[in-house]
């Protein structure tokens, strides 16, 4: 009975929260507790080179509900990168979402009786399913053989080149280590299966896969790229973190001026360390405070913690938003932990308003922050002792509360994030952007116009 009642969820969210677009309560419920996938809709292949789907690349976590092992055909012949939703009983506008694997997901996508592709709840259909087409720059590899998607796949339909070089993280061990991330896991998993998984990545690499995706991207999809990888506490090659992830921007920017928006995901660094990264070109600094609540920041991100800790970490992102611009400080907190047992808030009120605090401290101050919707993977603590992740409730209620705090300090949709509303956000790992139909900022628009006002902005 437990599918039936899923279906019967969904629509009473949709219902009570009329607000919300049904597009993101169905991609929230796909986020959060991930989708199955039929052997007709696979991808046809694991090397990422072949086939006409472009695959899932595992660009930096799991991102699903089970191991690789756990897996089974799903492990061996890759599902895709992500999938477009459209049509079907509620009129689905086309909303890209994330795909997070779960064989046990009531959610189930497979070829109808004409063949075409749809994704079942119930044994319902209820929605056509597009998969994302093999770009041309994945079936070229750099001279030394290895695979563009390896080094600098592309995410959010292709806007997004995402560029992991630094494959694990410092903050190592159950004393340090997010108790939600699984990053130094899945490094280790893909090396298990004998898959490609660089983990510190040349900077001539990069510059290669770049060079080949500006080469045949020739409808200029890919917009800006993100620069990420573990925490450093120490040194990577002799260089501390802004050091480190700079040399990729300064290269990248030097070979490639403007052709995109330079995002950075780091630690909350201290002011001279931030200045570094403008200097080396990066336009948008993304250093993420994870969760609000003190305690469950101090649980949930002990290394942080430990090395920083929270107010510092807090102080330091608006030290950063007078180097960047408030509007391109952009800090992440992964939606649905603030419910997570055994420490978590009870209820969905008090998680939301615990959150809704910590939105209304950035906003206050012009910092826009953005979440991704927690996957809770199985090799994780957090993931481990909750295995259905938050309430979907949780993340309907989040999003209204987002876009009406949005609203009460005058603010738009973060830029570097491609177009905002339902029918056009590209970003695929939360709804936000989907539920924020007319606050959608000048920049949300970017390409060379867009990268231009980031320069103005940001100076």
């Amino acid at each position: 009975m437990e599918s039936v009642s899923r279906t019967a969820l969904v629509e009473d969210l949709m219902g009570r929260f009329p607000h919300v677009p049904r597009e993101a309560v169905i991609k929230e419920d796909l986020l959060r507790g991930g989708m199955a996938f039929d052997a007709s809709a696979l991808s046809g292949g694991a090397d990422g080179a072949s086939g006409d789907v472009k695959p899932k690349s595992y660009f930096i976590f799991s991102f699903d509900h089970r191991t690789l092992p756990e897996l089974g055909a799903a492990a061996l012949n890759r599902p895709p990168e992500e999938i477009v939703l459209t049509g079907g009983p509620y009129g689905l506008r086309r909303t890209v979402v994330s795909v997070r694997v779960n064989p046990d997901s009531p959610y189930v996508v497979r070829g109808g009786e004409d063949g075409t592709l749809g994704l079942y709840l119930d044994g319902a259909r209820i929605a056509d399913v597009g998969l994302p087409p093999m770009p041309e720059y994945y079936r070229h590899t750099l001279s030394n053989g290895k695979s563009v998607m390896e080094v600098a796949p592309t995410i959010q339909w292709g806007y997004l080149v995402y560029l992991t070089v630094f494959r694990v993280c410092q903050y190592f061990g159950a004393k340090e280590e997010c108790q939600f991330c699984d990053i130094n896991h899945n490094w280790r998993q893909h090396k298990a299966a004998g898959r490609p998984y660089t983990g510190v990545k040349p900077v001539e690499e990069v510059l290669e896969a770049l060079e080949i995706i500006d080469r045949y991207d020739t409808a200029g999809t890919s917009r800006a790229y993100t620069l990420t990888g573990g925490s450093i506490t120490s040194q990577v090659a002799g260089r501390d973190e802004a050091d480190f992830y700079g040399q990729y921007a300064q290269a990248i920017e030097e070979r490639f001026p403007g052709r995109w928006i330079g995002k950075v995901v780091a630690q909350a660094l201290p002011r001279d360390a931030v200045q570094r990264f403008h200097d080396y070109g990066i336009r948008i600094y993304h250093p993420n405070f994870e969760v609000w609540d003190r305690r469950l920041f101090q649980l949930h991100c002990p290394g942080k913690e430990r090395y920083v800790g929270r107010d510092e970490w807090h102080r330091r992102i608006l030290d950063s938003a007078e180097i960047f611009g408030p509007r391109h400080v952009i800090p992440n907190f992964v939606a649905g932990i603030e419910m997570a047992e055994p420490f978590g808030f009870t209820k969905v009120s008090e998680a939301i308003d615990s959150t809704t605090e910590g939105l209304r401290f950035f906003m206050s101050h012009g910092v826009v922050p953005r979440f991704t919707t927690w996957c809770p993977e199985p090799t994780t603590p957090l993931g481990k002792a909750n295995p259905l992740g938050a309430p979907l409730e949780y993340h309907i209620r989040l999003l209204e509360t987002y876009r009406a705090t949005l609203e009460e300090f005058g603010l738009n949709s973060p830029p570097g994030y491609g177009p905002a509303g339902p029918g056009r956000a590209v970003f695929s790992v939360s709804s936000f952007m989907d539920s924020l139909e007319g606050l959608e900022g000048l920049e949300s628009h970017e390409g060379h116009e867009g990268r231009e006002g980031i320069e103005e902005a940001s100076v």
